[in-house]
């Protein structure tokens, strides 16, 4: 009786850690999508144009960018299960605070707080998906069920937030994360605690890419104003920083030998281009729904639905279709898909008619929904349990570093001309896939 005992235990101990780690991934991406469509309305009633908005936008994927790395060695450090519930705590106050900010120097604060507790979330849930599945097959359809979770908040995310900002004002679609973060906690507190593991922090290495990341948004978003030079040296001596700092560390927060393997480097690279293109398109075609078409904050989200909706669906079948034939395939296809949506949005105008509006878009959800789950699993497949939270924390920086800079250079390359800087976006997407 014991013995047969044994294995439902254990069943119900990996569902429970796949249940909070993909409510936690959940809420961090619910997060990156929800405030997109109420950005408008944000800038309208706290009177901020779009530079303003861009940090709104970009300060919480700078943070989460930037504190990535060190957070997944956070997360071997203090166990997965105690990470997840600081970061949880965390970003529901800051959730809190954002919907309480008078004005937007709180709000870019409380976003930033929000980015760096969702940076303690991502990698930690990840982690506790490893850790929950040893066998392949399992943790091949877990990680496919945790990525489905981020689809669905991506799906949700434009609708909700559309939602709320015309009913109830753009304060709720920060609101809205406090009841889900107390949810999470309720749940994590039944769980058994991860086994912590002593891991050295690397604190220069820390600073070091904080400044970096920090400096190339800033560049990006502020580099016409404070003179692309100096901006451009700073750049480059704080990138330079980080990897001095990490080649004569003696505990590397990014060993060098990571990037020995060719699945890190690859699944990062393509993380990142993949991110660039996504989140630049969604904060543009926001921005061309509401100013440009003159849509409402509603009608914005249910045009974003039939692309986010495929997310979803795409994530579910990604898993199978990567536990039949590897991940190269899915991620092939994938990368294709949204070459093919960076054409058909050159042919997007001001006069564009409904229909094309909303199919241009089609080919970033599909895409976007094999290729993530197949590169996730490509990577978690390629390094050893014990260092999957810091592996998970690289891919992961890697891609909210590249929606953070996606945001930035279209804001920048859309101050003047909309259409010729979501022209100029497509091609800067292009090459960087290249």
């Amino acid at each position: 009786m014991a013995q047969t005992l044994i294995p439902t235990v254990e069943k119900r101990s990996g569902v429970r850690a796949l249940v909070v780690a993909a409510l936690g991934f959940f809420v961090l991406t619910l997060d990156t999508q929800i405030v997109t469509v109420a950005m408008p309305v944000i800038g309208h009633e706290l009177h901020g144009g779009i530079n303003a908005l861009q940090w709104v936008a970009t300060g919480y994927t700078l943070m989460l960018a930037a504190l990535l790395l060190s957070a997944g060695s956070m997360s071997d450090r203090l166990g997965a299960s105690r990470t997840v519930e600081i970061g949880l705590i965390a970003f529901t106050l800051a959730s809190a605070a954002g919907g309480l900010a008078p004005g937007l120097g709180v709000l870019i604060g409380a976003r930033f707080v929000q980015g760096a507790a969702a940076a303690a979330i991502l990698p930690a849930s990840l982690s506790l998906v490893r850790q929950a599945f040893p066998d392949t097959a399992a943790r091949t359809r877990a990680i496919a069920s945790w990525t489905a979770a981020g689809g669905a908040a991506m799906a949700a995310g434009p609708l909700v937030g559309g939602l709320l900002t015309s009913t109830l004002g753009w304060r709720w679609v920060f609101f809205v994360n406090v009841p889900i973060g107390i949810v999470g906690l309720v749940l994590l507190a039944r769980m058994p605690r991860s086994l912590p593991r002593r891991v050295p922090f690397d604190l220069p290495g820390q600073i070091s890419v904080v400044v970096a990341v920090a400096a190339v948004t800033y560049a990006v978003i502020q580099g016409g104003r404070a003179g692309l030079v100096a901006l451009a040296v700073f750049v480059a001596a704080a990138v330079c920083f980080f990897v001095v700092s990490q080649s004569r560390s003696a505990h590397p927060m990014v060993p060098p030998q990571l990037f020995r393997s060719a699945a890190v480097t690859v699944t990062t690279a393509t993380g990142m281009a993949l991110n660039f293109g996504f989140y630049g398109v969604v904060f543009l075609m926001a921005l061309y729904f509401e100013q440009l078409r003159g849509l409402s904050s509603l009608v914005t989200g249910l045009m974003f639905l039939p692309m986010t909706a495929l997310i979803t669906v795409v994530n579910l079948l990604a898993g199978r279709l990567t536990g039949r034939y590897g991940p190269r395939l899915p991620m092939l296809v994938g990368q294709a898909l949204l070459f093919a949506g960076m054409l058909g949005l050159l042919a997007l105008d001001v006069g564009s008619s409904f229909w094309l509006q909303v199919v241009v878009l089609l080919p970033f959800g599909l895409g976007g929904g094999l290729a993530v789950p197949a590169l996730t699993a490509a990577l978690m497949g390629s390094v050893d349990a014990d260092r999957a939270g810091m592996a998970s924390g690289v891919l992961n920086a890697g891609r909210q570093f590249g929606g953070a800079l996606g945001v930035a250079v279209f804001g920048t390359l859309a101050a003047g001309d909309f259409i010729a800087g979501l022209h100029l976006f497509l091609l800067c997407w292009g090459l960087s896939c290249w």
